[in-house]
């Protein structure tokens, strides 16, 4: 080992971000992750800050263990993927920026309890008050 830090690839970073992204939108914590794939949550710390690559072995158990396929972590970047995976937006988060509100964990947080509210009259309040916290009545 020659001392030097890593350089971490913008692919290896995509994939990391993918992981992470995956793993929150199923509401599972790293150590219930690791627990699935048989490794320690430090090594899914690692993976999802792109400090450690991914085996292509690792990420095919990942893709297993978060019930997505592999193709999944590669979406978004460029490359030659079918047309069906260009035109789906939901599918292309890793083409946010920074500062893109659905780029951010807390929105999948949000978002994921919003859907677990058990009627749509709850849901329709809980709009309605965020509309009048925003000054955005109607």
């Amino acid at each position: 080992m020659s001392g030097k830090p890593r350089v971490i690839n913008f692919v290896d970073q995509h994939i990391a971000q993918r992981l992470q992204l995956r793993r929150v939108m199923l509401g599972m914590s790293q150590t219930d992750l690791a627990h699935k794939c048989g490794i320690s949550f430090q090594q899914i710390q690692k993976y999802e800050s792109a400090g450690n690559r991914i085996s292509a072995a690792r990420l095919f158990d990942l893709s297993q263990a978060l019930e997505t396929s592999v193709a999944f972590f590669f979406l978004g970047l460029p490359g030659n993927f079918p047309p069906e995976t260009k035109t789906t937006r939901s599918m292309r988060v890793s083409e946010l920026h920074e500062d893109d509100p659905l780029a951010k964990n807390e929105s999948l947080e949000l978002i994921n309890l919003y859907w677990e509210l058990p009627s749509d009259s709850q849901r329709e309040m809980i709009m309605q008050m965020i509309k009048t916290l925003n000054g955005k009545q109607s």
